[in-house]
């Protein structure tokens, strides 16, 4: 279930009251007239069933609600309410197959901004790396993979083509862009250091590392795990199950590969470094096409189920 509290200018109270008692899933209405103070007007909450969550606030907004008000929406964790499972059932569909798509342009929103927090991550997960691919330690490559924080820029990338928002895919290039470029820098003068200080050597980067090797040998599998990671981390997003977020972070190569491609280069080892670019990028176009069909996917299925539901409810 999902609570709603909307902030409503007097004149639009009723409306929007009427709108949510219309909704199938929407239950628990209460109004307090007159509460809000900034801006003035009333105070209207309900809960609703996460599967018609999205249409409920989609007609808000409709009334303008977000412009002359606001709305929250917040998880419920628990409600022990025979009404609220009444209204689960009557509710077209499943709660986790739900997608809120004001919910997931508001995160991904969020993920892909360009920060200095962003971008301590991305070179601290790509300087971890360097040091797992020199050494040749799985371990290392998978804590760096674990920390990357490039998923939210794919995957906001991936919502602006859907949603057709230039804005959010611009910003969310740059992210990937700029991210990467500080990261891999930053790592070529940190192999630098490490070389200076005996900690890295060249040798160890041509030798047999049977661990790592596949960061800078490409192939087949690469692009189809990206596929598949692709496909999971979108719907872990719009399902609400972002721990399955940690499991994509850990199956592809994007940071390692930029590690190693930055290592490499400070080597002069540009065999190397074309390999892992290639790895990278194959990566980063699988994720991307893997989630911008899940979302399509998750479109015309919600399109197709409220046609099916709508019909029903007419006959």
């Amino acid at each position: 279930m999902l609570h709603l509290r909307l902030i409503t200018p007097s004149d639009r109270t009723a409306e929007a009251v009427a709108l949510i008692e219309r909704t199938v899933g929407a239950t628990h209405v209460a109004v307090i007239p007159g509460a809000a103070r900034n801006p003035r007007g009333d105070l209207v909450m309900c809960d609703v069933a996460r599967e018609a969550g999205d249409e409920l606030i989609g007609a808000l907004r409709g009334l303008g609600i977000d412009e002359c008000g606001s709305i929250a929406v917040e998880d419920i964790d628990l409600s022990l309410s025979r009404r609220a499972d009444k209204a689960e059932e009557e509710a077209p569909g499943e709660g986790a197959d739900a997608v809120l798509w004001e919910h997931l342009a508001d995160a991904t929103h969020e993920e892909s901004k360009l920060s200095a927090t962003y971008i301590a991550f991305m070179t601290l997960a790509t300087m971890i790396a360097a040091c797992g691919v020199v050494l040749d330690n799985a371990i290392l490559i998978v804590g760096a993979m674990a920390v990357g924080p490039e998923f939210g820029p794919l995957a906001g990338f991936s919502t602006a083509l859907v949603r057709r928002s230039p804005r959010l895919a611009w910003r969310s290039l740059l992210a990937l862009i700029v991210g990467f470029a500080v990261a891999m820098l930053v790592t070529v003068w940190f192999s630098q250091v490490m070389t200076w200080l005996d900690l890295f050597s060249e040798a160890a980067l041509d030798a047999t590392r049977p661990n790592t090797s596949f960061i800078y040998q490409p192939d087949a599998f690469s692009f189809v795990v990206a596929v598949l990671a692709g496909i999971a981390g979108t719907l872990s997003l719009t399902s609400a199950k972002s721990g399955a977020l940690v499991g994509v972070a850990i199956s592809v190569t994007t940071v390692p590969a930029a590690a190693n491609a930055a290592v490499a280069f400070s080597y002069a080892e540009y065999r190397q470094a074309w390999g892992s670019t290639e790895q990278l990028l194959l990566n980063l176009l699988g994720i991307v096409v893997a989630g911008t069909l899940t979302l399509l996917a998750q479109k015309l299925f919600w399109a197709r189920h409220k046609s099916r539901s709508n019909a029903e409810a007419r006959a």
